[in-house]
């Protein structure tokens, strides 16, 4: 019995990768929960291993009284130096227990402890193993798929694949090879938690390092990643060795690097741009392809305001918004983007406003908190709107529009325009030649022909009216 005990722990040790020592305490630990069950939870017993006879010392730990109080405890003096005669009160005795005698029922009980304490040091080994190798890449074997996502089987363990960590669209089969990022590894009342990932931007980040020598040996370094998984995702990198090119580096001859990264990625399309610790710069390079003609810097906003010519809008904002989204992730900035055209008229607006704030003597921000960000809806708006504005009286909106009329901040539509044009003064010199007429008219002499008001109506010109017009009527009568 004692030389198959010692190989059996010797043989689960090496089976199961487990040290010797866990695995005799272990045992240890569960020949004592059997004898507890036994004799009860208040018996001192201690339980040791005897490596050289391979079996288990059992002893039961009583105190030593000259008159006993609890039997299960304590044994009277008398009795005690029956066993060894130097024994003295409040003495500890011990006196060894036959593992044989603990009968079928404790040891079964012991038998299910044995098991349940090598699992549990087991999944411990588990969880030492993995929980230092985050960030490595595993691979395994589709194994089944569950309400939370796909079971992998790593060989001694298994690992999950949550479906918020798939990539889009992508279908496995059981039997199915995969590689996944080891993103977390947890304790759990079941044992250790594996986490593994296929969407975490760490995953593009250590395929490069698999991929890329220079990447691997510090020579390019990539310093920021974002990803939309199975659609698209910017690098940025930077080169440590002026003579190594950090783009060129990462794509490889004739893209051969980077397409296989895309390949394990399941077409992942990767734009490669340079880092820049200059923000414009950087962000000029993370919204390739498109073309930037300006940039404005935020700092306490954390915005960037970027103007694009018109034609570049689209390339600017991407599929559903994707080139600027992930500029905006890869940056850490939050991305404001307009065209020359808008930008041009929000500037004039912007100006304007800031010219009515200074005639009424406020703060621009007054305007704006109100609601009124140019100056045509401050024109539109009536007088009790215009008085919401905090600070603003009567006087000062009538002050405003004033300066609204004389300033020219407000367009008149074309219309409106032509009709005043064309209108207007054409009823006012009517009104002028018809009162002429009549004014000469009246004033005539005697005798002078009535055809000269006709002549005048059918010339179609307005006489000038001042004091040599008499004198010509004159003259000629």
């Amino acid at each position: 019995m004692s030389a198959e005990l010692r190989k059996a722990i010797e043989q689960i040790s090496k089976d199961r990768g487990i040290h010797k020592d866990l695995l005799i305490d272990t045992l240890e630990r569960a020949v004592r929960s059997s004898v507890a069950k036994k004799l009860g939870d208040e018996v001192d017993i201690e339980v040791t291993f005897n490596e050289e006879q391979g079996e288990f010392d059992v002893y039961q730990f009583k105190r030593v009284v000259e008159e006993i109080v609890d039997p299960v405890s304590e044994i009277l003096l008398e009795e005690a130096r029956k066993n060894d005669p130097n024994v003295q009160v409040d003495d500890e005795l011990g006196f060894r227990l036959k593992v044989e005698d603990l009968g079928r029922i404790a040891a079964q009980s012991a038998k299910q402890v044995i098991i349940q304490r090598m699992r549990e040091a087991e999944q411990e080994i588990i969880y030492e193993e993995y929980k230092d190798r985050k960030r490595e890449i595993v691979s395994g074997t589709i194994q089944r798929r569950d309400r939370s996502g796909w079971i992998i089987n790593l060989g001694r363990t298994e690992a999950l694949l949550p479906k918020e960590e798939q990539i889009p669209k992508e279908r496995f089969r059981r039997g199915d090879q995969i590689q996944a990022l080891l993103y977390d590894v947890r304790k759990e009342g079941r044992g250790p938690q594996i986490i593994v990932s296929r969407s975490h931007p760490d995953y593009l980040t250590v395929l490069f390092h698999r991929e890329v020598p220079e990447v691997a040996d510090g020579f390019v370094r990539i310093m920021g990643v974002a990803r939309d998984p199975g659609s698209r995702a910017k690098v940025a990198v930077m080169s440590t060795d002026r003579d190594v090119d950090p783009v060129g580096a990462c794509v490889g001859v004739r893209g051969s690097r980077i397409q296989n990264i895309v390949q394990e990625l399941r077409g992942e399309r990767i734009d490669i741009i340079v880092w820049n610790p200059e923000i414009t710069t950087y962000a000029v390079n993370a919204l390739s392809p498109a073309r930037i003609s300006r940039i404005t810097v935020d700092e306490e906003e954390g915005v960037l305001e970027v103007v694009v010519p018109d034609d570049q809008l689209t390339l600017a904002i991407g599929r559903k918004g994707q080139n600027v989204k992930l500029a905006a992730k890869l940056l850490g900035w939050k991305i404001d983007i307009f065209t020359e055209s808008r930008f041009g008229s929000m500037y004039k607006d912007r100006q304007g406003l800031e010219q009515l704030a200074s005639v009424a003597e406020l703060p621009l921000e007054a305007f704006l908190s109100a609601g009124f960000d140019s100056p045509t809806a401050v024109a539109e708006a009536d007088d009790k709107q215009l008085l919401a504005i905090q600070g603003l009286d009567m006087a000062r909106v009538a002050d405003i529009r004033s300066a609204i009329n004389f300033l020219g901040l407000v367009d008149r539509p074309e219309e409106d325009e032509k009709t005043a044009d064309e209108d207007v003064p054409a009823a006012d010199e009517n009104e002028v030649l018809d009162t002429q007429v009549d004014t000469v008219v009246q004033e005539t002499p005697t005798g002078v022909p009535d055809e000269s008001s006709g002549e005048i109506g059918s010339s179609g010109e307005s006489p000038d009216v001042d004091a040599g017009s008499e004198e010509k009527f004159a003259s000629r009568g």
